[in-house]
């Protein structure tokens, strides 16, 4: 029996066997992507995904492929599985140089995976990582294809009791984990960094800030060590509490064990990670 394909690559709404060796993704990292959690072959949060993919795409002035014929692949590509399922779109081919081909034909791409493994039970345990992250208003929010500062951030630890690692902005600000956004107790209030200069602004994040009602500021590090609760959220997998950041450590939070309570209410997908 031939196994069930794990990507599919489109040239508008042409299949094709692999992107061109021109494409603007591979070149310039123009495009943007979103990552989905996949439960029982439904994507929950589609229109979320595919409405801050539009935004992205109205800021890049990039085309988009049909959204019905995404939901229509991605439904066959889940097989009404679980997994999480990643789209890439790019501007397609251009050739050499910066500017833009007009029109541009885009190239996209869905894959499926596995599910990653649950989070530890005592949480996470973080570190600062050196990286820093640079200001640019224009990419701010974006969930954009060029990911080098995350990479190179990612890269700086190979400890397997640290989980994940928080990155700061040039001016010293915290920003988000490498592959989340943070969200800080203060004072019996709930605080996210502003993503206004830098930053993804995750699926996950902005259903926790209408869950909770939290306030966009700016956080220095002092304020998230400080901090009476932390935790990271992704749209993958959900809500993270955190145990420890460097030397300073957390009990487990009843605010935050109900929320992720409140959120496999709300997506049944992430069920299976609530104690």
């Amino acid at each position: 029996m031939t196994p069930s394909p794990t990507t599919l690559i489109f040239r508008g709404d042409r299949r094709v066997d692999a992107p061109g060796t021109d494409d603007r993704g591979l070149a310039y990292g123009d495009g943007l992507f979103e990552t989905m959690r996949a439960h029982r072959g439904a994507l929950p949060w589609w229109p979320a995904h595919w409405a801050r993919l539009a935004r992205g795409a109205d800021a890049l002035r990039l085309p988009l492929p049909a959204q019905a014929q995404v939901r229509e692949e991605a439904a066959r590509l889940l097989a009404g599985g679980d997994g999480v399922l990643k789209l890439v779109v790019t501007r397609g081919g251009g050739g050499r140089g910066y500017a833009p081909p007009a029109p541009a034909t885009p190239t996209w791409i869905l894959s499926r995976h596995p599910l990653p493994p649950p989070p530890p039970r005592e949480g996470l345990a973080l570190r600062w990582c050196e990286t820093r992250l640079a200001t640019q208003p224009a990419l701010a929010g974006l969930k954009h294809c060029n990911r080098l500062e995350q990479v190179l951030a990612r890269g700086e630890w190979d400890d397997p009791g640290i989980h994940e690692g928080l990155m700061r902005s040039v001016e010293g600000d915290a920003v988000c984990a490498t592959a989340a956004n943070l969200f800080a107790l203060r004072d019996g209030a709930w605080r996210t960094p502003r993503l206004d200069r830098c930053g993804v602004a995750g699926v996950c994040r902005a259903w926790v800030l209408e869950a909770v009602q939290a306030r966009e500021a700016r956080l220095g590090a002092d304020e998230v060590e400080t901090a009476e609760a932390v935790f990271l959220c992704n749209a993958v997998r959900g809500i993270l509490p955190v145990a420890r950041l460097g030397p300073r450590a957390w009990s487990p939070h009843p605010q935050v064990a109900e929320l992720q309570r409140r959120l496999a209410a709300a997506h049944p997908g992430f069920a299976t990670e609530v104690s």
